[in-house]
């Protein structure tokens, strides 16, 4: 073993142990480090300055504190200050909530699809459906990864966050439909990414609270970090030498009341800024800061410190489809449990029981109800039976669940633009869904597999016979899940249905690609001081669902940045 191996490992034994048992940081419910953005000095200096408390800033910045001073600047407020609001019946309707001071902010796509931002410490793991799965092998090869580090870095999350959940009725039926339909084996349960059927992690636990990646800060030093809430970074500020590489120096950042505080580096040449602002906004903000297209930068009078034609290009986001279920009997309340992982590159997931907001089902059943009044029986007998009236659904949970059906690795790919110079104002994002074929015949191949696996043996007590496979994608094709033209009869024709239905299943990735913006050491190309570390870096996302993925990130490269700091870059010999 090579003797920087060895000083490698000794700070990874120190961390673990040294700081397991600090009782301050982890018994912390209301962390003493986090204050909001108004209170902060003007100016203030720090070795880490990580932009983003998000799903790969929080463990990112816990560990780079054992070792250095470090600051978080999060755009949004806490998810402890109501703490029952992120738990699992609130999903969608926090999710979908867009009033100020919310987790998330909405835009929509020039594709036409409604997406959303996470605005909250703890980033989308506060918002999303709390699956935790881990990456497929091809993807932690892919970016380099070190097989030992990963593995524990992902122990080291789940130490924290990550549950067995209950496999119920509803979830269990839908499973074994799916090895019905054919998504074999059935591999049990695993964090595991394997072909088959499988029970997955969640971010649950057993009382369904949700635990986030914001948990992770109980592992920080509080005498080492500041976390700064509705604090908007503005800009990163460069210094800018003749025959030298532009070197980040700090941040620019405004409160929530409009003032404006300086964030800068400490004098050691080995201090940074890290972006930890997501897909959309590490490369926004790497463009509001001078680093992108010259050509779009110009037109918004932006300065150009690097031309950097990559940043903001190979945008993907995984399409969606998805099928209500209307049930005859009771569902438990579920999100995802389990994963079915096709051969031919789709991913295939459920949730029941879940409510929506008034007016989504106030849609729902205006449209189901258009749907039985077509059907040649009459519709009396099924309202009797249980098909919930239109007052029946509102501010209810409903009595059935939605599957949906995520194409792995599209081929399809998009870009961001600038929309201003506002850090506020999301840019404009085009994805170009399906775009390439082989993206549609994988979304096909998996809505067949949908309907096969809703009409096995397995799942026959929680499906109206009555309700067809046609009836349940006119359905959804009534439903206004986005803003793209519909064909003339879209439910009839599956590559129809599959654009004129797409959804997000808000996994986006790219913009600040691994080899086209960031090295392997995710440090942004022809740029000192300056790194990247969250999903917009992935040529892929991760697994079924990325988020186990990029916690693991945060920790993997806070252990790699501190031994280079400290010991210096190790090399494989």
């Amino acid at each position: 073993m090579g003797l920087e191996l060895w000083m490698f490992l000794s700070l990874v034994y120190v961390s673990l142990f040294h700081f397991h048992g600090f009782s301050l940081a982890e018994k912390a419910p209301y962390y003493s480090f986090v204050h909001e953005a108004a209170v902060a000095p003007e100016v203030s200096f720090f070795d880490y300055i990580i932009v983003g408390g998000g799903t790969a800033g929080c463990p990112l910045a816990a560990t780079l504190s054992e070792r250095a001073s470090v600051l978080i600047l999060e755009r949004g407020g806490s998810p402890y200050e109501s703490p029952g609001k992120p738990d699992k019946g609130n999903f969608f309707p926090n999710m979908l909530d867009n009033t100020p001071g919310s987790y998330s902010q909405e835009f929509t796509s020039e594709d036409g699809v409604f997406n959303t931002r996470a605005r909250v410490l703890g980033g989308g793991s506060v918002i999303n459906a709390g699956f935790y799965s881990h990456a497929e092998p091809d993807f932690l090869r892919q970016a380099g990864l070190n097989e030992v580090l990963v593995n524990y870095s992902y122990m080291w999350v789940e130490k924290k966050v990550a549950f067995r959940p209950p496999m119920l009725q509803w979830q269990s039926a839908l499973r074994d439909g799916m090895l019905e339909a054919g998504v074999l084996p059935n591999n049990g349960f695993t964090f595991d990414h394997i072909i088959g059927t499988k029970v997955g992690g969640t971010i649950f636990d057993a009382d369904d609270h949700r635990h986030t990646a914001a948990d992770l800060l109980e592992y920080a030093n509080p005498f080492k970090i500041k976390v700064y809430l509705h604090a908007t970074v503005e800009k990163i500020l460069f210094e800018t030498k003749v025959f030298s590489k532009p070197r980040a120096q700090g941040v620019v950042f405004e409160d929530e009341l409009g003032k404006k505080h300086w964030a800068l580096l400490t004098k050691d040449r080995k201090s940074e800024v890290i972006l930890s602002a997501g897909a959309i906004g590490s490369p926004q903000l790497l463009m509001l800061s001078g680093i992108g297209p010259s050509q779009q930068l110009k037109k918004f009078g932006i300065k150009v410190v690097m031309e950097h034609s990559m940043v903001g290009q190979s945008l993907v986001d995984n399409p969606l489809n998805v099928l209500l279920v209307p049930s005859p009997n009771p569902v438990e309340l579920s999100l995802v449990s389990f994963a079915a992982i096709t051969k031919f590159g789709s991913y295939i997931e459920g949730c029941s029981g879940i409510s929506f907001t008034p007016a989504w089902s106030r849609s729902v059943a205006r449209a189901l109800s258009s749907i039985l009044n077509k059907t040649e029986q009459s519709s009396t007998k099924l309202f009797q039976e249980g098909i919930p009236i239109p007052e029946s659904l509102l501010d209810t949970r409903i009595r059935g669940g939605i599957i949906f059906e995520k194409v792995k690795d599209p081929k399809s790919t998009g870009y961001l633009e600038l929309r201003s110079t506002n850090p506020h104002d999301t840019p404009k994002v085009t994805f170009n869904y399906f775009q390439a074929p082989e993206d549609l015949m994988k979304c096909v191949k998996g809505m067949r597999t949908v309907i096969d696996a809703i009409y096995s043996t397995s799942f026959s007590n929680f499906r109206y016979e009555i309700l067809s496979a046609q009836g349940l994608l006119d359905l959804i094709v009534m439903l206004p899940l986005n803003e793209r033209p519909r064909h003339i009869a879209s439910s009839l024709s599956l590559e129809k249905f599959c654009m004129d239905t797409v959804m997000t299943i808000w996994h986006y990735h790219g913009g600040c690609r691994l080899g086209k913006v960031v090295d392997y050491d995710y440090k942004v190309f022809g740029v000192n001081a300056l790194r990247v570390v969250d999903g917009s870096t992935f040529t892929s996302s991760p697994g079924t669902n990325p988020q186990s993925t990029v916690m693991m990130l945060g920790r993997y490269l806070g252990l790699k940045i501190l031994q280079e700091r400290y010991f210096g870059k190790y090399r494989k010999k």
